[in-house]
């Protein structure tokens, strides 16, 4: 009974952990789309990846663990960190533009993605049923950015480019995973948006205007890593196929700071569209739960 009780407790510590590391992402998007406002959107994703590295280099200093650097899988980390360098950059220019909340929706279909991907790069067989989900949580994102609504411009069209390399990321993760320390991982993906960014920042360059500016600027980072870094603890425990309906939570968080930010909420299409987009992508993370079970 007793070790029942510290799997219950160590599953729920993995639940929290989830839901607080979607807040903290929500929140670094809040505060990026708060920055656009006075700057280019490369020279912010730029300060997101610059600090996220200072912040994980320190991390890795203090802990001795500077050797984590190395990797064994050069070409698929520097693979994993451009999509995700890209997706961070498509994803924070939409927000430059669309509402918090929507935004995110939107980005929700990477799961479907996901789940069409792995087909053909993971050998995965595509039943009927999750081909179903995957049309309607697209029909989901369509009821956001129904024609004639403020949503209905190409940058409506960002968070899903952002979902795609977010899904060809998400792939690739599981494909070092086991292979690769997971710190080894993250700060690969530092690493990588840090220098490509770098190439673009001296273009886009616009000190700060505001001390406050500033400081949020360095926020960016370490939210980046404070997020990914309660990820990883998430996951230490409980296993991915049970957390992944709690990411959804970041819906929430979105349209909370969505609306004490910026003064935004959905309307009920929006709504609408997000419940389906939520259902369809709850429902594929169950059957590939129920898959992994029965295998």
């Amino acid at each position: 009974m007793a070790g029942a009780d510290a799997l219950h407790a160590s599953t729920l510590r993995g639940i929290l952990l989830m839901v607080a590391a979607v807040g903290v992402f929500v929140l670094m998007d809040t505060t990026a789309k708060y920055l656009s406002r006075w700057y280019p959107v490369p020279l912010i994703v730029w300060a997101r990846y610059a600090s996220n590295l200072l912040v994980l280099l320190v991390f890795l200093a203090v802990r001795g663990e500077l050797g984590r650097l190395r990797t064994a899988r050069p070409g698929l980390q520097l693979a994993r960190g451009l999509l995700l360098a890209l997706a961070t950059l498509l994803f924070f220019t939409s927000l430059s533009v669309l509402p918090l909340a929507e935004a995110n929706a939107i980005g929700f279909a990477m799961p479907l993605f996901v789940a069409a991907l792995a087909v053909p790069m993971l050998g995965e067989r595509l039943e009927v049923a999750r081909l179903v989900a995957i049309l309607a949580g697209l029909a989901g994102a369509l009821f956001i950015v129904r024609p004639g609504s403020e949503l209905f411009t190409p940058y409506a069209l960002l968070p899903l480019g952002m979902a795609v390399c977010n899904a060809l990321y998400q792939i690739l993760t599981r494909k070092v995973a086991g292979l690769e320390h997971p710190l080894t991982s993250l700060v690969w993906g530092a690493i990588v948006g840090a220098v490509l960014l770098s190439a673009i920042a001296p273009f886009v360059w616009a000190p700060p205007q505001a001390a406050s500016h500033g400081v949020l600027i360095v926020i960016l980072g370490i939210l980046a890593s404070f997020g990914h870094w309660l990820l990883i603890k998430a996951y230490d425990h409980a296993n991915a196929s049970l957390l992944a309906p709690f990411t959804y939570s970041a819906l929430v968080w979105a349209m909370l700071l969505g609306w004490l930010v910026f003064g935004d909420f959905p309307d009920g299409w929006s709504l609408f569209g997000m419940g389906i987009i939520v259902l369809s992508g709850l429902y594929i993370a169950n059957r590939q739960r129920f898959t992994m079970h029965r295998g």
